[in-house]
């Protein structure tokens, strides 16, 4: 596990992202990671269908899925 820094900026829409979709900090932040690349792997998805995605290969792990 490692440190990654970001914006004060975005370490606040984090935190009400994550209070909102009741999820840690760290949850959400791994969401939003995982979103985002599969997002860029697969732009003709939709962000519905990238979580169905997600929630099919849920018992992988990213490498995974990504490989």
């Amino acid at each position: 596990m490692g440190i990654v820094k970001i914006s004060d900026a975005l370490h606040d829409d984090l935190r009400l992202a994550s209070l909102t979709m009741t999820r840690s900090i760290n949850a959400q932040a791994e969401h939003w990671i995982k979103v985002g690349m599969l997002a860029e792997l697969n732009p003709e998805l939709t962000y519905p269908q990238l979580i169905k995605k997600m929630m099919k290969d849920n018992a992988l792990t990213l490498k995974e899925i990504v490989g």
